[in-house]
């Protein structure tokens, strides 16, 4: 449908202009979208979507009713349109009478073909998937894609959860684990960086590392990274795994570092045992990177939708993320007999790169280049970025208790960033007490299978090793006589 075809609606309103961002993820070099799933508990009824569609999720901020278009300059602004809403619901067929298991691999090779697809730009950038069939971790599935011009993982996370509410009592609000959980940028980040020399060394370090990755330096060929052009355009496999948020506090607690830090540490070693499995041990040096993403917004938690797309406030809504470089440690024979080790090695990486402003710089000349030549120049140069690194890792909370879509309880929820030019994607949120973590990758280089195993046999071995050096520092305790009064 061409874009004249649109009834355009509130003429005279002013036009929202499309954020740097936002211009940067509709460019001609790359389109990122973020692909959310809601497990239902109980099969879908979906009598209410078009209801619920138009009175809840249309409402909950304008970018969803509208399009891009450029101005006379060739700046791209929101237009409000007139939402055909039946465009925007897909209720996918399969065989009827199959097993649980032909299901699953059927919604397995849907999602991956729904990463492929691009949205089209002649309308509201959504999509809703009913897929009312079971697979093995729910009943039903209500899959959400939705372009991420529309806004980061925060913003887009807080519009979901407006459209849900508590299943046991959906008069009362959310809440949410602490605010430390939320991202990688913890321990009072750009608090005094420039008050030691340690963080001036790091930030003309990191900064410029980053240039030269971003432009000249890519990342070793290896069993997660191709190196190849297109990889964007490839199929990927969407892949999960869940952790327990109590065991991984039980490995904070044992040592010492942020709950972000002990699960960078499990994704990091499982990553380094799938290389090290698939190429018996060739790639244990292997120069490997991973973008981590953090979440700019100096505030103490989700609010509402209504208060994020407030234009007096410092803006909530839309883009406002950053990255930095981490390169995953190299895995010793020491590693393998103590896995914490590894994790200290990577928690010390992390704890160096935010001992920086380099996040800053970057952003700052993000910006510059956006300025001086334009935003599809900025679009190449993230482009390079992600294709130089191997992975990139992002997070965002969920809620603490059980929520629901229309009465209908959630079992799990998991998102996946897709479009961009990397072979493995790593995505994490909290829900219930757990951490599910969510792994994209390319099919035909990456075995899905294998590389979750991997990540989850870390996860065990960090949780035992924890647990026995636990174990042995009370012993020591007990054992040790108090020291005697002279």
């Amino acid at each position: 449908m061409a874009m004249e075809e649109f009834n355009f609606i509130n003429q005279e309103e002013e036009e929202e202009p499309v954020s740097p961002t936002g211009q940067y993820f509709t460019s001609s070099v790359i389109s990122v979208s973020v692909i959310g799933v809601l497990e239902l508990q109980v099969p879908i009824d979906d009598s209410q979507t078009e209801t619920l569609i138009k009175h809840v999720f249309l409402p909950i901020n304008p970018r969803f009713s509208s399009i891009m278009v450029k101005d006379k300059t060739g700046v791209k602004h929101w237009k409000k349109v007139e939402v055909k809403i039946k465009d925007h619901i897909y209720k996918p067929i399969f065989p009827e009478g199959k097993s649980v298991e032909f299901y699953d691999d059927c919604f397995t090779h849907y999602l991956s073909k729904l990463a492929m697809n691009q949205l089209p730009q002649s309308r509201p950038l959504w999509e809703i998937h009913i897929i009312k069939y079971p697979s093995k971790n729910a009943a039903g599935n209500v899959v959400f894609k939705l372009h991420h011009a529309l806004g980061d993982g925060f913003s887009i996370m807080g519009a979901l959860l407006s459209c849900l509410q508590r299943a046991d009592n959906p008069q009362l609000p959310l809440t949410f684990p602490a605010l430390m959980n939320q991202n990688m940028n913890t321990d009072d980040d750009h608090k005094g960086i420039f008050k030691n020399v340690t963080g001036i060394f790091n930030t003309v370090s990191d900064f410029g590392w980053s240039l030269l990755k971003s432009s000249v330096i890519e990342d070793d060929k290896s069993p997660i990274r191709s190196g190849e052009d297109g990889v964007e355009f490839r199929p990927i496999t969407i892949t999960t795994m869940t952790f327990s948020l109590d065991q991984i506090k039980k490995i904070k607690a044992n040592l010492q570092m942020t709950v972000n830090g002990v699960i960078c540490g499990v994704i990091f070693l499982g990553t380094r045992l799938y290389m090290q499995e698939v190429n018996n041990d060739e790639n244990s040096a292997n120069s490997t990177t991973a973008l981590v993403l953090l979440n700019t917004r100096n505030i103490g938690g989700y609010k509402s939708v209504q208060e994020m797309v407030k234009t007096d406030e410092e803006s909530q809504w839309g883009n406002q993320f950053a990255f930095i470089h981490v390169s995953l440690p190299h895995l010793t024979g020491k590693d393998s007999s103590n896995p914490l080790n590894f994790a200290h090695k990577a928690q010390e990486i992390i704890r160096r790169k935010k001992n920086s402003s380099a996040v800053i710089l970057t952003g700052k000349l993000l910006d510059a280049v956006r300025r001086y030549r334009g935003p599809e120049a900025t679009a190449k140069c993230i482009h390079s970025t992600l294709k130089n690194t191997s992975m990139t890792v992002s997070n965002v909370i969920g809620p603490v208790e059980r929520v629901a879509l229309a009465n209908q309880p959630i079992k799990g929820m998991y998102f996946m960033v897709v479009g961009v030019p990397q072979n493995l994607t790593i995505t994490m949120v909290s829900y219930m007490g757990n951490l599910r973590v969510a792994v994209g990758t390319e099919n035909g280089l990456i075995d899905s299978h294998k590389y979750k195993s991997c990540v989850e046999n870390a996860f065990d071995l960090m949780f035992k090793a924890a647990a026995s050096a636990s174990a042995s520092a009370s012993a020591s305790a007990v054992t040790t006589p108090p020291p005697k009064n002279i």
